[in-house]
């Protein structure tokens, strides 16, 4: 555990949630983590894995014998349900979260994993939380089926571009009918198919997390399974660094030599002299070159990253590269003025609006040091929208703004968020 700086919460990807001076383990290779052992490919990248699901369905009783589990057969450190669920909340803008991070390993990599105990927790934590979720295990208790939550979870994990998704139908230790086991699977896949995953193809695993706990040969063979199953079924994720070019502007300094300077951190990838760059962000997308990089008042011949530093644009004027607009690999990001997204606008007692967001609604829509004024458009079959709901909107921006899919923003009325969304398809 260590306290996270502001150049390894770039280039691990931590985010929101996982701010920079949150003490936690970094992700990946970056310290020696609990996992780490021999036989462990220590050059994979570890996908962040989430736990959905509706309530008491068994989503943390998993995450604990997932760490449990595996740590008795390969090594590592077991997690208790009491240790994730008194995790402390933390804040993102001031909205408190309460999301318990764990780690496991199989023999073929290491795992980080989200759990939130809430439904509530859930839907802010994947809209405003931690980095972008690479795989998510949808819990289905035997019991029960699927539930609304579940339903809601799983329309945001696909919208929010998750792309992998593995089953555990816990529970079934209480099910002495073999043939409930097949009906529940066989919603379980309807919905996951209406829901836009493949269906037909998902691993479901019947198993019982709280039966594992206990050390039962039969029930941690399920959990084993599981894991066997995220290996097969989830790729390696990206890496910040592997990732295009990125860097948005927070200040712009003109030189005597006819060049101008632009400030920033990157946000993902690498930038070397001589690099062909673009503009993007304003009515019309530059190019240029690279001239020099500084950093901490010494010149580079690259910067990665995370990593802060100044970049020499060639045949720039200062009011061609402004703050709010980013540098960006040719071609890799596009300037757009309308999109779709999911927003949770947070409760009044969390700091935001004491009124109902109304069709057309004008705020200030932030994107990385972007600020510009947007309206907010409503589903037509809904009028307004409760503080403390998330629902998905479209939004048209009174200028351009760099942006991808999955992108976060902040929705600010008065200087407050009032709005926190993830964009998924820019128009």
């Amino acid at each position: 555990m260590k306290k996270i700086t502001r150049r390894e919460a770039f280039q691990y990807g931590l985010t929101g949630i996982a701010a920079i001076g949150t003490t936690l383990a970094l992700p990946a290779a970056a310290t020696a983590s609990a996992v780490s052992r021999p036989g462990l490919a220590a050059e994979r990248a570890r996908p962040l894995v989430g736990t959905i699901g509706h309530v008491d369905h068994g989503k943390t009783t998993l995450a604990s014998a997932l760490t449990t589990v595996l740590a008795r057969k390969y090594g590592g450190t077991a997690r208790s349900v009491d240790q994730i669920t008194s995790a402390p909340a933390e804040e993102v803008d001031g909205i408190s979260i309460r999301a318990s991070r764990v780690e496991y390993a199989t023999p073929a990599r290491g795992y980080a994993h989200v759990d939130c105990a809430s439904h509530a927790d859930c839907v802010k934590n994947m809209i405003m939380g931690t980095p972008r979720l690479d795989a998510v295990i949808l819990v289905v208790s035997a019991t029960d089926s699927i539930m609304p939550q579940a339903r809601e979870q799983l329309r945001l994990a696909r919208k929010l571009g998750v792309g992998s998704i593995v089953v555990f139908m816990s529970k079934c230790d209480l099910v002495d009918d073999p043939e409930m086991f097949d009906l529940v699977e066989m919603e379980i896949r309807e919905l996951l198919t209406r829901s836009g995953f493949p269906g037909d193809d998902v691993p479901v695993v019947r198993g019982s997390a709280l039966k594992a706990l206990d050390g039962e040969d039969h029930w941690e063979d399920s959990i084993v399974r599981l894991a066997t199953q995220l290996d097969g079924s989830v790729p390696d994720p990206q890496q910040p660094l592997d990732k295009p070019f990125l860097m948005p502007v927070e200040s712009v300094v003109p030189r005597s030599d006819g060049t101008t300077v632009v400030t920033g951190t990157i946000e993902h990838g690498t930038i070397r002299t001589g690099d062909e760059i673009e503009i993007v962000g304003g009515e019309q997308t530059y190019r240029t070159t690279c001239a020099g990089i500084e950093q901490w008042g010494k010149t580079s011949d690259s910067a990665h990253s995370g990593e802060s530093c100044r970049v020499a644009l060639q045949g720039i004027r200062p009011e061609q590269a402004e703050r709010g607009l980013v540098l960006a690999r040719p071609g890799s990001i596009t300037a757009r003025t309308g999109l779709e997204a999911e927003v949770y606008f947070p409760s009044q007692e969390e700091g935001g609006r004491g009124t109902a967001v109304e069709n057309g609604h004008r705020s200030q829509f932030h994107f990385r040091t972007a600020e510009v004024t947007g309206a907010i458009e409503l589903p037509e079959d809904v009028k307004s929208i409760r503080p403390g709901d998330n629902i998905t909107v479209k939004a048209t921006l009174l200028r351009p703004v760099a942006m991808d899919n999955g992108a976060r923003f902040t929705i600010r009325e008065n200087g407050r968020p009032v709005g926190f969304g993830m964009e998924f398809t820019a128009r």
